[in-house]
């Protein structure tokens, strides 16, 4: 400990004195390509770099050495790095850097690449690329980086000339941040990376957005007044903690139902008598009837793809009804796929503040108050679970049940209800792809802003990685990361990645043997024709241990509580990973469906 402590500070030592040349030198300072970009990443304010390192870009991770600004997280897969770096992007709102060696890595961390592409999350990918003299040659582990990721990022470029890094990260950062966030990659030949320059740094860059107009306000304006039945729908990228809480007071003040899209529950607090739920997969059939009666629709951030609209069939493409107001920062989202009403082309979070400004007449359209109380009043009995098996649904205020008679195994359901309750106010819950998420997903009332990273994407693996990040950049913080047996072994190697960096993260496993959501597809559309999605999974509580984390297996829902306080115990005491593994019935596939019955 005292070696690295000494050698920490000569470090810091070291780059202080490396900074002290370079400004005062200025433009006269000669340093590699490597030493330049790690300065460039500094000037825009990178204070995290997820990686898994390789010999092409040896020269930047000798610079990062003397950059002990930049907190290094060493991965054990190029996929987790990237899933890293695009939830970093999710929760700062400026790209996360994820740096990769040529193409075995860069191919790997394609999937994050696709992750941050349809979640529009900020992210610069830094791929270390063959020297200049071999290219066109298929030298060893060549790609030709722009034809491979031209459909999976706003801008794929390669630096061949050391001295324009500057300009390079300074477009990455504003084309990743800018209209509707994205993620950018850079290609770095190794010898570039190698060859001296004079360039300087150019200064920190902040993203470029439109703004609504005061004839696109007025029109607004007087829909919102006019309309008897408004619903507004939040989700999408470009959002902060200032923009939800300005929504939050548009809603009261206007008294509108906000509902969110798929996977940005944690926009609009959910316990605000304003929130109506969430508009994605499985959505409330009477949430989903509440968005076909309305008579305007205010979309706030969200794309209108997909998984929003249910395979766009909750609003007809043609001829979208009720009418639509679309907020989206991008224009090229505008009129993609739904023809609004009024299109405004605007950075969500700042229209939102634009919209608390908004003075709100005295007097509603009749039955609008009672429009947005039924909707809350479904909500809270949707997202409130059974008793028990086959039991009532409880109250709103009703305490939820951990023992007693539950079936084969865990109930989720009661697992969810119970975390909502004791999680602290500033926890931030992580989750990937499978049928498990949906209890969290309509169970849980996510507090606000940032206390969700999901991927709307629906990647697989995403929630390891992605907790990892969280506790990275928040260690202050209780970070939980939810996933399926399936999910979770995606990316599960990282729970080395956590003990290395002494992170305290809480990973819940749920396992019931098989990839579940394929495997309801299967019994719907093949029924009894099971094949490739049963799992022998391995003991995952011996796993973590083997790991030198906590590990544990619930088998029981009475079970839960007492394990969960010995994992959030180990975890806070020796700043290590817990891992509970979640026994549960096979046949409860979704929280109202059970396999037979498909």
């Amino acid at each position: 400990m005292l070696l690295h402590r000494c050698n920490y500070a000569a470090r810091s030592k070291k780059y202080g004195a490396a900074m002290s040349a370079i400004n005062t030198g200025a433009k006269g300072a000669e340093r590699s390509g490597g030493q330049l970009l790690v300065e460039c990443l500094l000037e825009q304010g990178a204070e995290h770099l997820f990686c898994v390192p390789g010999e092409s870009y040896l020269a930047v991770l000798d610079a990062l050495y003397d950059a002990p600004q930049i907190a290094v997280t060493t991965c054990r897969q190029e996929g987790g790095a990237a899933m890293m770096a695009e939830a970093h992007g999710k929760l700062t709102g400026r790209p996360g850097v994820c740096m990769v060696t040529r193409a075995p890595g860069a191919s790997n961390a394609s999937a994050g690449l696709h992750v941050a592409f349809q979640d529009s999350t900020p992210m610069l990918l830094l791929i270390g690329q063959v020297a200049r003299d071999q290219l066109e040659r298929e030298a060893f582990q060549e790609i030709d980086y722009r034809r491979f990721f031209g459909q999976l990022a706003k801008w794929v470029a390669q630096i061949d000339d050391p001295a324009r890094i500057p300009e390079f990260i300074a477009r990455a950062y504003r084309t990743a941040m800018s209209g509707r966030p994205g993620p950018v990659v850079l290609a770095l030949p190794e010898d570039m990376l190698r060859e001296t320059t004079a360039g300087v740094a150019l200064p920190r860059v902040e993203a470029v957005f439109s703004r609504a107009g005061e004839d696109e306000l007025a029109e607004l304006t007087t829909r919102l007044t006019n309309a008897e039945r408004p619903l507004a729908l939040v989700g999408g990228a470009g959002w902060n903690a200032a923009g939800c809480a300005a929504l939050q007071q548009f809603a009261e003040r206007w008294d509108i139902p906000v509902a969110a899209s798929f996977r940005c529950q944690d926009h609009f607090d959910n316990r605000h008598r304003n929130y109506v739920g969430d508009v994605g997969i499985a959505v409330n059939p009477q949430l989903a009837q509440r968005l076909r009666d309305a008579d305007l629709l205010l979309v706030l951030g969200p794309r209108l793809g997909e998984m929003t609209t249910g395979g766009y069939t909750l609003l007809d493409p043609a001829q979208p009804q009720p009418a639509l107001i679309h907020v989206h920062a991008g224009a090229e989202e505008l009129g993609r796929v739904y023809q609004p009403s009024l299109a405004i082309c605007a950075q969500p979070a700042a229209f939102a503040i634009t919209l608390a400004e908004l003075p709100a007449p005295t007097e509603f359209a009749p039955g609008r108050v009672a429009w947005r109380a039924t909707a809350r009043a479904d909500y809270l009995r949707w997202s409130e679970p059974a008793a028990g098996e086959g039991g009532e649904m409880a109250t709103a205020a009703r305490e939820p049940r951990m023992g007693g008679e539950m079936g084969s195994g865990v109930d989720l359901a009661q697992v969810i209800a119970w975390l909502r309750e004791q999680l602290p106010e500033d926890a931030i819950l992580c989750n990937g792809a499978g049928n498990y998420a949906s209890w969290l997903h309509r169970y849980f009332r996510y507090r606000g802003w940032r206390s969700q990273l999901a991927p709307t994407s629906g990647s697989m693996g995403y929630g390891v990685p992605a907790a990892i990040a969280a506790k990275r950049i928040h260690p202050e913080r209780t970070v939980l990361a939810l996933a399926g047996d399936g999910c979770f072994l995606m990316h599960g190697q990282e729970l080395a990645s956590a003990v290395l960096h002494r992170l305290g993260v809480i990973f819940i496993v749920v396992n019931n043997g098989m990839y579940g959501t394929i495997r309801m597809h299967q019994q719907r559309n093949y029924p009894d024709r099971v094949i490739a999605t049963e799992l022998a999974n391995p003991d995952f509580s011996a796993m973590a241990k083997a790991y030198g984390a906590f590990g544990e297996v619930v088998s029981s829902s009475g079970e839960f509580a007492a394990a969960f306080g010995r994992a959030l115990a180990s975890s806070r005491s020796h700043k290590l990973p817990a891992l509970l593994e979640l026994r549960t019935d096979v046949q409860q596939i979704t929280p109202a469906q059970r396999l037979d019955d498909l």
